[in-house]
């Protein structure tokens, strides 16, 4: 089939009455030439014959950069798109450096596995050009024992995943000790995915690291990568505890891109519902792919990848086994991601419905467009799933098709939300006290810590008594050593501010089980009650039975059209207050909380339309969390009676909570909302939102900075919706039609000072 251009498609797309009229916004965005600079001078000789191999006869100006920074010992991070060649910033300094010293050692760390063995495959073709003797290794749970002694001796590079630095190595650093002699250099590989409490978790792997490194006379430059975000240099010390410099100018080209924001039909007017989305993504990437357009097409969860793949290939009237359209997610083999990957490259596989495992850098080569289905939850990622496409010399086409949801709503309004800012910021808070005393186990662990060292930043001697005095550390003479049997890295997951997890055991299939996961036990209560649905990875799951005593939930895949979504009973009580300012007619404060939790009732609802379909009871015991929270109290006319301020809290409150991931990086799981009449502490009303996790990290004490900005987006967005009397794009579904929008508009516009 020949391949026609985007131009023509362009036009085609304009000239379809079905599409052209949900057309909300179009913009182009011009592209540049690339920027290029000459090899340095020292470049070895063996790695200039193999970039000449490659076709690279010189490097982008960002590389060159790079490769002066690596060679000054200066440690860095370069930020840069997709598609960009991010990976020589890394590469040429550490093969340089094994070339110079043959003792040199590198570790590369890759969120995923996946991205670790793709990063291989390309390190292993770069080596092979260059005809050398460099040892290159991924080590993982996947590595045979066979192996691992090999590559414990002689890998010059470790490419592996931060679980298996924190559990695998670090704590049995005495079999690594020519590695951690001669570590030069620590690789981070996409920087903007550690966030939150996994962001906090590696930032004290980090440190643990840098400590182990100190011990063995070693002291290794950082080189970190990153997709586009507001504060790489911010994130990158402080996930690393050292003086970064930054590299942002991109010496690599950039084509012309065309989006188009579109937005499907409504088809219930009175609620607002509009047509689903996955529908009318089916449609574009069918028309697509018989135009002969490259396409690759982001999909929310495995769930729809797999339902997207069938519909086109029905529609396309492809058989099963056809490789022209293809999904590609989590679950799959490595083999079978392999091949696939390849399949984009040489251009054999017209389409590919993708989870976002292909935001990051593993290379899929040229594509011609990208459908995002929804909002993916932050302008970071819009931008790599954007990057996906017009990746070398040819315009691409970007189509953002929107949702009947708050946030895909408010993109569609707000164009320039999307197009016309900087990304968001990536924080860590490696000082909560919950994280940071699990890892002073872990390194106490690894080595014995004297009476007046620090740990990274931190004063820790009156931790370290405290640990004392729990019977985890014995302090002989002027150092605490580790006491105990138990092994700490075992028992602390990277993904959790909790170390008393859930564990989710999947029994799908009869006699045979397998643990695809954990979760915290306060997050469980409402995620893994039984007759939940649990979503991993887009799988849905029922949860079936919830051993709370025992920690365990066994779950069974289902397909069901519904997700679940518990009521919890809250009291909370206000330990310190750290902060106060005016926000409108209120006053917004910060501080620790302290929250019980009663988990009462759960609701069914229907996916896409948000209808509630079914209800059932909890029966769990309470829970008590202590973290940060952000609350806003406020006076209202008194001729609101109880009963129609709680309708009009609850509103404003699903509002308030659909707009925060405008402001943080962050799920809308990883914070709550809870609005309360008559509050203990403040005795008005009052609006409280505070993080999930113990300890807090730093989300709420972000939105205390925020309330104005927050107050007003959710204002503007209440009082422009096109519905009647409130829908699930405004005030949600549960509060609709009950006169209440217009109440919540106006509580809003008083609490933002309108």
């Amino acid at each position: 089939m020949s391949k026609a251009s985007i131009k023509d498609v362009l036009n085609v797309l304009q000239k379809e009455p079905s599409f052209s009229s949900n057309i909300a916004h179009y913009r182009s965005i011009d592209g540049h030439e690339a920027k290029y600079e000459s090899f340095p001078k020292n470049l070895h000789p063996s790695l200039i014959k193999a970039l000449a191999s490659k076709g690279i006869f010189q490097l982008y100006s960002h590389q060159r950069e790079a490769f002066e920074l690596a060679s000054s010992l200066n440690s860095f991070t370069a930020i840069t798109p997709t598609a960009s060649g991010k990976s020589l910033c890394y590469h040429l300094p550490v093969l340089q450096s094994i070339l110079e010293d043959d003792k040199t050692r590198a570790i590369y760390l890759f969120p995923t596995k996946a991205l670790a063995q793709d990063q291989l495959a390309d390190l292993h073709e770069l080596i092979e050009a260059s005809e050398e003797s460099i040892f290159s290794y991924t080590y993982d749970g996947d590595t045979a024992p066979g192996l691992r002694t090999k590559v414990r001796k002689s890998g010059h590079i470790v490419l592996t995943n931060p679980d298996m630095l924190h559990s695998g190595i670090l704590p049995h650093h005495t079999k690594w000790v020519s590695l951690f002699e001669n570590l030069k250099y620590i690789i981070i590989d996409e920087l903007h995915t550690y966030k939150g409490v996994f962001g906090s978790h590696v930032g004290h792997v980090l440190r643990r690291l840098k400590r182990i490194c100190n011990y063995y006379g070693s002291d290794p430059i950082f080189i970190c990568t990153s997709a586009t975000i507001a504060n790489p240099k911010e994130l990158a010390e402080s996930l690393t505890n050292s003086k970064m410099d930054l590299i942002v100018k991109n010496g690599a080209p950039a084509e012309k891109k065309h989006f188009i924001f579109y937005n499907p039909p409504v088809v219930h007017p009175t609620f607002g519902i509009r047509r689903s989305a996955v529908l009318e993504v089916r449609d574009i990437a069918t028309m697509l792919y018989r135009e002969g357009i490259q396409t690759i097409v982001f999909a929310k969860s495995r769930v729809r990848v797999e339902m997207l793949v069938t519909y086109m290939k029905e529609l396309t009237n492809k058989k099963l086994f056809d490789q022209t359209i293809m999904g590609y997610r989590g679950g799959y083999l490595p083999s079978e991601r392999r091949r696939i990957e390849k399949g984009l490259r040489n251009g054999d596989i017209r389409t590919v419905v993708s989870t976002n495992a292909l935001e990051l850098g593993i290379d899929i080569g040229q594509l011609q467009a990208c459908i995002m289905t929804g909002y993916p939850g932050n302008i970071a990622s819009a931008f790599q799933q954007a990057g996906r496409a017009g990746r070398r010399q040819e315009e691409a086409l970007i189509i953002y098709v929107a949702q009947s949801m708050v946030l895909d709503q408010y993109i569609i309004e707000h164009p320039d939300y999307l197009l016309g800012q900087s990304p968001e910021e990536v924080r860590i808070h490696p000082d909560n006290m919950f994280i940071l005393m699990d890892h002073l186990k872990c390194a106490s662990f690894e080595l014995p810590f004297s009476s007046n060292e620090t740990y990274g930043e931190f004063v820790v001697q009156e931790l370290l008594a405290f640990l004392e005095s729990e019977g985890v550390l014995l302090k002989v003479s002027d150092k605490w050593h580790w006491m105990t049997d138990s092994f700490p890295a075992g028992e602390i997951s990277l993904r959790s501010a909790s170390q008393e997890n859930v564990v989710i055991i999947d029994r799908t299939i009869a006699k045979e089980t397998s643990v695809i996961g954990e979760m915290d036990r306060f997050s469980a209560m409402t995620l893994l009650h039984e007759e939940a649905i649990y979503l991993h990875q887009g799988d849905q799951f029922q949860v079936e039975v919830l051993d709370w005593e025992e920690k365990k939930a066994f779950v069974k895949k289902v397909d069901v059209d519904y997700f679940t979504d518990a009521n919890l009973a809250v009291e909370l009580k206000v330990m310190n207050e750290d902060g106060a300012m005016p926000v409108g007619n209120g006053e917004a404060s910060y501080g620790d909380i302290a929250v019980l939790a009663i988990p009462t009732i759960f609701k069914k609802i229907r996916f896409d339309t948000h209808d509630n379909i079914g209800s059932g009871k909890i029966k769990l015991p309470a829970e008590e969390l202590h973290t940060t929270s952000t609350w806003l109290s406020f006076n209202v006319p008194e001729k609101w009676g109880t009963s129609k301020l709680t309708d009009v809290m609850i509103g404003a409150a699903y509002a308030i909570q659909s707009f925060i991931p405008l402001f943080l990086r962050c799920d809308r799981t990883d914070i709550h909302v809870v609005p309360q009449v008559k509050a203990v502490h403040t005795g008005t009303p009052t609006f409280y939102i505070y993080d999930s996790y113990p300890g807090g990290i730093g989300l709420s004490e972000k939105i205390f900075e925020c309330w104005p900005e927050l107050l007003l987006k959710a204002t503007n967005h209440v009082s422009n919706c096109k519905c009647a009397d409130g829908c699930p794009v405004c005030i949600g579904a549960q509060e609709a039609g009950y006169g209440s929008k217009k109440e919540v508009a106006n509580l809003l516009a008083t609490l933002a000072g309108r």
